[in-house]
């Protein structure tokens, strides 16, 4: 079922109207007062995102100070409304040089129509991808100090590439140095007993890519994943030593992948955009690694005192650190004192959130900190209710880490005869947030290009390459040598 969108609006926080495009004429221009007045005023904006007033649905959604509101009369698709929202603000982003938020707008009013009148026709999504859109809608927008320049010049024939069947990707790209970098990035939600045991965990992640490549490369991706190897197998009519297998509940892929090969074989194939993009994303339930453990201890000691003990343990590789770990320990909000004893990083009592904040910049593997801390509580005359233990929430980053267990076995251009390319570099980035409800973390982060996983990925893709190329030039220069021989033999002879 399609959006349908009537009208498409955006609002400041104040309810001001800073861009609106009406698609259909079944909806009047003053619909955004209804907003303003049953939503905005009413300070309802924190509930449900979908709203029925007056016959018509509206969809909004707050990205920085700016409120997006879709208009609908008719009965649509809420996960294709906003799944359209995300993608239009990282068109506009992508425009503007990573920034989105009112000022933006105001700057960029005029592209704004324009990109508008392209990606929704008559309320229904078109094309959305901005690698496409920079063909043929070539003006710029007003740019961030900070962000870099523009570099891609207004290519010929930019409509005929647009309707081709690989409108995604320019041709008559040329590279001196042809490079592929990927990432793996995942988030675990966990919610684990007091005891440590685990509850619930799931992993989402993502595999971002970086190409750099010249013509048309078409790319073949192989993972250590359950079903594409069983299929590689039957191909082969042998057994494929691949190690830990895992199994992918979810998968959703970029529109450059070969869906009807992936069906088929069970691979990845697919003819990469130009630059960075977001390769596939999935989710696993089973067989999740977890690279921490948390014991807490917590004693009543009467009314007015609580002992707090908790011990984090670190059970990845001793070469391999976390970062920017974040360990929130909930107390009781009628706590007064608190004083701390910590073996690693700093600890501090947030009255704000009620927790204490154990912070450490770098948490080494194989390692066991601990924190030891007394809470001195406000004695009351009124009849005290049993204190509910709220969930521990840690937040940390490990680099060349994957809870999955996902790794990437080999990356081949099908293009060329040799498939020659540097893969340069394969990174892992987990993060990790512990807590009772489950939840995606929205916030990016850049990966790290040093650990250890990176030499057996790279080995697969780079040296293999560069070890066929020494093995033929020594071939090659065998059959010289053999070659003089043989005519200083018959010139003597």
């Amino acid at each position: 079922m399609p959006v349908a969108a009537s009208a498409i609006y955006f609002l400041n926080l104040r309810g001001d109207v800073l861009i609106n495009r009406l698609y259909r004429d079944d909806v009047g221009g003053n619909m955004v007062d209804a907003f303003r007045t049953h939503i905005m005023q009413t300070k309802e904006l924190g509930t449900c995102p979908v709203r029925q007033i007056g016959g018509c649905s509206f969809f909004y959604m707050r990205i920085s100070n700016v409120y997006i509101v879709i208009v609908v009369s008719s009965n649509a698709n809420v996960a294709c409304a906003f799944k359209f929202v995300v993608e239009a603000v990282a068109l506009f982003k992508s425009y503007f040089g990573g920034a989105f938020d009112e000022d933006a707008i105001r700057n960029n009013f005029v592209l704004i129509y324009e990109l508008l009148d392209e990606i929704m026709d008559f309320g229904y999504p078109q094309n959305l991808s901005p690698e496409i859109l920079k063909l043929y809608i070539t003006q710029e927008g007003v740019r961030s100090p900070f962000s870099s320049k523009p570099t891609d010049k207004p290519v010929p024939n930019a409509t005929l590439q647009v309707t081709g069947a690989v409108g995604w990707r320019r041709e008559g790209l040329v590279y001196k140095k042809n490079e592929v970098f990927l990432d793996i990035v995942e988030s675990v939600n966990l919610l684990m007993s007091s005891k440590g045991s685990v509850l619930r965990c799931d992993v989402t992640g993502k595999v971002l890519m970086k190409c750099f490549l010249s013509g048309m490369p078409d790319l073949k991706l192989g993972l250590n994943d359950k079903i594409g190897l069983e299929k590689e197998s039957q191909l082969k009519a042998r057994p494929t030593k691949s190690g830990k297998t895992i199994e992918l509940d979810d998968v959703t892929f970029h529109q450059c992948v070969n869906l009807t090969r992936f069906n088929s074989e069970k691979t990845v194939s697919f003819v990469p955009p130009d630059g960075e993009f977001e390769l596939m994303k999935y989710r696993i339930t089973e067989g999740v690694n977890l690279p921490f453990r948390v014991l807490p201890t917590i004693k009543e000691l009467g009314r007015t005192r609580i002992e707090v003990n908790v011990k984090v343990k670190s059970v990845f590789g001793a070469k391999m650190f976390a970062l920017g770990v974040v360990i929130k320990i909930p107390v009781p909000k009628q706590t007064a004192k608190t004083s701390f004893q910590v073996t690693s990083g700093r600890a501090k009592y947030n009255a704000a959130i009620d927790c204490l904040v154990w912070k450490i910049r770098k948490f080494p593997g194989q390692t066991e900190p601990t924190l030891s801390a007394e809470v001195e509580l406000i004695s009351t005359m009124t009849e005290k209710k049993s204190w509910t233990r709220p969930p521990i929430q840690m937040e940390f980053q490990v680099p060349m880490f994957t809870a999955s267990g996902l790794r990437v076995r080999f990356l081949k251009n099908l293009n060329t005869k040799r498939g020659v390319f540097h893969a340069r570099i394969t990174r892992h980035t987990l993060r990790m947030q512990n807590e009772a409800n489950i939840g995606t973390e929205s916030e990016e982060g850049t990966a790290h290009r040093k650990g250890v996983v990176v030499l057996a990925c790279k080995t697969r893709v780079l040296y293999a390459c560069k070890t066929r190329r020494v093995l033929s030039c020594k071939l090659r220069l065998a059959q010289r040598m053999e070659n003089a021989a043989r005519k200083t033999k018959v010139a003597g002879v």
